[in-house]
């Protein structure tokens, strides 16, 4: 049984001033590098920059199109034929003069209701979408499918929003007499005026770059989608003009300055809307998540392994079952203080500091907040104990070091950069200790979302659960034959 007396004294020998200066240097590392990405992170226009939406819960989320629109009571509707959906994409420099005609799969054009043109604000929307058939998107992260397939003027899709008072239904007709629900919602809050009308929206074509063994960085294409409707029909409306106008910031690329300006042209009853952008959850161009404060870790994170493995290399061959647990103990306890108090400064501390330079951060709730800065202590600390596993078992500093280096922060420094292909930093991210590193993940993967779902951005293989249970697996295939009864010791 391990007393108090016991724990005790194996404290007062692990407390060295070398071992906890180095503690120390791995929480002020992790705080540090922290700092200085946030203060180094500026926001710079030319003029006002434009401002990211906030959703009503405080995310930051793309909301982006042009909105050609009307008033709409507590009770009305919007009924619209689609004939044609196009689009062009435009490569960057220093190809920016080639441009291709087609739509990214989530490109957008439809009809909408909005509580007013604020980004951010509440919506509901039926769309065409680029490749996924009509859809019924609303508050940025749901997404109802509707029929799938495209349409032309031969095969137009007829769509048709319908409110009553906070409840808005979307169906779809092939003929404009048979109707199919796609869903309804409930948009809490909606003012007795809000504003309907017709939209077109398209997100940035990712493309890949490959660099370093065949990982890959982000590039960005500037791409448009236009929309034609004709029998648009609006009941509950009240009196007054449409009006056309730019949800969020447009027409300042050169495409749209000298080649196809965003906006609406109608003639003889034939309304064609172009718009770039998106409506949805926020993707992680131009956006910081709390992730990016803790770069610092991996160099904390060899700290922790050299420092613990030639720990427990130290042990001896005569030391008990009882000792070495004891002094299992001693290092998680360190080391998941050493994460505690690391992490509980910079995560805070950065994001006010992100804020106040104007960065967009994705805002966590308190309790994912805590569950990052404990999870990635509690990490810190098996990784600790699995170091000094295996210097008990080898009982040579240098092999140990070497091994658990190569066991944990080897997987994790090049899967937390684009350096490996894609495929191979999440096999890493399964089947090594590195894998517990998942539970400090924050960023949410949205299938209605363009972006690089790999871990060199933030987006890890295993939920955070999953991942730490590999960590505790390995942890203790390696410490319980570390600590293993041996002859002469008498029971725990």
């Amino acid at each position: 049984m391990l007393t108090r007396e016991l724990l005790h004294r194996e404290w007062t020998a692990f407390r060295r001033p070398a071992r906890l200066i180095a503690l120390a240097a791995a929480a002020l590392v992790v705080i540090a590098a922290g700092l200085l990405y946030a203060f180094g992170s500026q926001t710079s226009c030319d003029g006002p920059c434009p401002r990211d939406g906030i959703a009503a819960d405080g995310s930051v989320v793309g909301d982006q199109f042009w909105f050609l629109h009307h008033d709409l009571g507590p009770r009305g509707s919007i009924t619209v034929r689609m004939t044609s959906m196009t689009g062009t994409i435009t490569y960057p420099p220093p190809n920016h003069d080639k441009i291709v005609s087609g739509l990214v799969p989530w490109a957008k054009a439809g009809i909408i209701v909005k509580d007013g043109v604020r980004q951010g604000s509440s919506y509901a929307a039926l769309m065409m979408t680029g490749g996924h058939g009509v859809r019924m998107q609303y508050d940025y992260r749901n997404d109802i499918a509707g029929s799938a397939g495209g349409l032309s003027p031969r095969y137009p899709r007829w769509l048709r929003l319908t409110r009553s008072g906070d409840t808005v239904t979307g169906a779809e007709s092939a003929d404009g007499r048979i109707w199919h629900t796609v869903g309804t919602v409930k948009l809490a809050g909606l003012p007795e005026t809000a504003q309907v009308g017709l939209f077109a929206a398209s997100p940035g074509d990712l493309t890949l770059r490959k660099v370093g063994l065949g990982g890959a960085v982000e590039e960005v294409r500037f791409t448009q989608a236009t929309g034609v409707f004709d029998h648009v029909t609006l009941a509950g409306a009240s009196a007054g003009a449409w009006r056309s106008e730019a949800v969020g910031e447009m027409n300042h690329t050169d495409w749209e300055k000298y080649h196809n300006a965003s906006g609406v042209v109608e003639k003889d009853g034939v309304i064609t809307v172009s718009g770039t952008g998106d409506i949805g959850p926020s993707g992680s161009e131009g956006e910081s998540t709390v992730e990016r404060l803790l770069s610092g870790l991996v160099i904390a994170l060899i700290i922790v392994v050299v420092l613990t493995a030639r720990f427990g290399a130290r042990a001896g061959t005569s030391a008990s079952r009882r000792v070495l647990a004891a002094r299992a103990v001693v290092v998680g306890a360190a080391t998941f203080v050493t994460g505690i108090a690391a992490v509980g400064v910079v995560l805070p501390a950065g994001v006010a500091i992100l804020g106040g330079n104007g960065v967009p951060v994705q805002p966590v709730s308190p309790l994912t907040g805590v569950r990052v800065v404990v999870g990635i202590a509690a990490v810190l600390a098996l990784c600790g104990v699995l170091s000094y596993g295996l210097g008990v078992l080898l009982r040579r500093g240098w092999a140990a070091v070497v091994l658990a280096l190569s066991l944990v922060a080897v997987p994790y420094a090049v899967t937390a950069v684009p350096f490996l292909p894609d495929v191979v930093s999440r096999w890493l991210l399964r089947l090594t200790p590195a894998a517990g590193f998942a539970v400090k993940q924050t960023a949410v993967e949205y299938p209605q979302v363009i972006a690089h779902y790999a871990p060199s951005a933030g987006y890890f293989p295993l939920p955070g659960w999953a991942g730490f249970a590999v960590l505790c697996a390995y942890t203790l295939a390696v410490v319980w034959p570390a600590v293993k009864r041996r002859p002469g010791d008498r029971p725990m």
